[in-house]
């Protein structure tokens, strides 16, 4: 799997070349797939991902049924589609701490629809319909 953009820009700053460069393709919506994804993108996010992977494996097993599988890999195909384009998780992030310090009720909401607007990009390109859930 290349992460080198198909048609390089000419004429950007040098931090978005960067971000293109280490932009990488939405991986299927597979556990092995996310996994491999993350070691490129967000490695450090590994040992949550295993964790929480065999957490869901054994509910899956304890209810037999599949509906914790699924919710586990719809969670991390978004997780994912935020993460490969860096600029929009830097956003993301910055979005959620101003959220959590201002105290101004129209900041607040102002901040949620931005949040918003990410996920639902980040869903369209996981190939999850949010609204009517991951699972």
């Amino acid at each position: 799997m290349s992460t080198q953009p198909d048609h390089p820009r000419h004429g950007t700053a040098s931090a978005d070349t960067e971000a293109e460069v280490h932009r990488i393709a939405q991986p299927a919506s597979t556990p092995e797939e996310l996994r491999a994804a993350l070691a490129v993108i967000a490695p450090d996010a590994l040992p949550t991902f295993d964790a929480e992977r065999a957490a869901a494996l054994q509910q899956s097993r304890e209810q037999v049924s599949a509906a914790p599988m699924r919710r586990f890999v719809g969670q991390w195909a978004v997780h994912v589609a935020v993460e490969r384009h860096p600029e929009r998780a830097a956003r993301l992030r910055a979005l959620e701490a101003r959220a959590a310090e201002t105290e101004d009720i129209g900041q607040a909401r102002e901040i949620a629809a931005e949040i918003g607007r990410i996920l639902d990009e980040a869903c369209a390109e996981a190939g999850i319909n949010h609204r009517q859930g991951a699972a």
